[in-house]
């Protein structure tokens, strides 16, 4: 299907582009990154993250004066190289430079975070290879933004599901961050209707094999929720996990 340049246009018009984390480390022993971050790369890891957001600030800036002057070959080679920024599959190596604190609370009704929560749901899951890539880091990018601006709307906790659902999608793989992102969801709102608790369970089970975590968040599924499909199967996978039947 052949890629459509307008759908990206709130992209390059000043769109945020969030710091994307991963959930490995890039070794080639697959060790557990808790076990090898060290300390010192916190500081490589802004400078990383700056230099992305001056990078794509400055193609931003060029393919605005490119408009403004009538320069439509270069606004066009600014504009592909923004499209091709925004697809890469970007880290930013430690959660706690991504993923807000779970002190956060969803409390007030915001028009303009609900205007962008509307709009990444247009695009969330929609379309085939290419265009299903491209819609889900549209989303992204959206629902990032949100928390970035309004980070106490009432929609922080529904943003952070559909966010950890992204960040596990074939789009994206990044199984840690999209934990940390289920969990904030119940965590910013401990009434959410969501599956968020399983939804992490599974995550940490399934993908990240962590299974001391996975135990206790399949037990808090079986105490805080009362869904009683996923009390079910909290309680079958904790009986698993547990060498029993």
């Amino acid at each position: 299907m052949p890629f459509r340049r307008w759908t990206f246009g709130f992209l390059l018009t000043g769109g945020l582009v969030a710091a994307i984390v991963a959930e490995t480390a890039c070794s080639s022993s697959a060790q557990d990154p808790k076990k090898t971050v060290n300390p010192s790369d916190v500081e490589k890891v802004e400078r990383l993250l700056a230099a992305r957001k001056e990078y794509q600030t400055a193609l931003e800036q060029l393919r605005t004066q490119y408009i403004a002057t009538g320069d439509m070959e270069r606004t066009k080679w600014a504009e592909e190289e923004l499209i091709q920024y925004h697809r890469i599959n970007k880290q930013a190596f430690r959660l706690e430079l991504d993923v807000p604190p779970p002190t956060l609370q969803a409390g007030y009704n915001i028009k303009e975070a609900n205007e962008l929560y509307r709009q990444a749901m247009t695009y969330k899951d929609k379309g085939w290879n290419t265009d299903y890539i491209d819609n889900q880091r549209r989303a992204e990018l959206l629902l990032q933004q949100l928390l970035t601006q309004y980070p106490q709307s009432s929609r922080i906790s529904d943003t952070a599901y559909q966010l950890g659902d992204i960040y596990e999608s074939k789009a994206f793989k990044q199984y840690r961050r999209s934990g940390a992102y289920f969990e904030r969801c119940f965590q910013w709102n401990r009434h959410t209707h969501l599956d968020a608790r399983l939804r992490a369970a599974h995550v940490y089970d399934k993908q990240l094999l962590e299974r001391n975590r996975a135990i206790e968040l399949y037990k808090e599924v079986t105490t805080h929720e009362t869904d009683a499909k996923q009390i079910d199967e909290a309680r079958k996978r904790l009986a698993e996990l547990s060498g029993g039947k």
